[in-house]
């Protein structure tokens, strides 16, 4: 496995390229929040799952979900998802994390 990373400076930075880079019409995407950073993995090579890229931030965030507003680049923790007009991302703390293990290993 082999891991490319893209480093942030907040997790609104994180917010706003997930937003940007999303499928249209996909509004909700997962989100980890793992031993320190904010995280998320994108695929590079989906045929082979050999390669991906991890975009983070230094941080944490509660497991829930967060509306995020592209226009004002502020997030805010919600109880659901409610409008099209918004992205939501699903915030997770896994207990273990492999993937998540193996990158942050490599990046210190």
């Amino acid at each position: 496995m082999q891991v490319e990373y893209e480093e942030f400076d907040t997790i609104e930075d994180i917010f706003l390229y997930m937003a940007s880079a999303a499928p249209p019409m996909k509004n909700t995407m997962p989100i980890n929040s793992y031993k320190g950073y904010v995280m998320a993995f994108i695929p590079l090579s989906p045929s082979t799952g050999d390669t991906y890229l991890m975009i983070y931030a230094k941080g944490t965030l509660e497991s829930g979900i967060y509306e995020f507003d592209v226009s004002s680049k502020s997030f805010k923790r919600v109880n659901g998802i409610e409008r099209a007009d918004k992205n939501y991302f699903i915030s997770l703390t896994p207990k273990r994390n492999t993937i998540a293990d193996k990158a942050i290993e490599n990046l210190n």
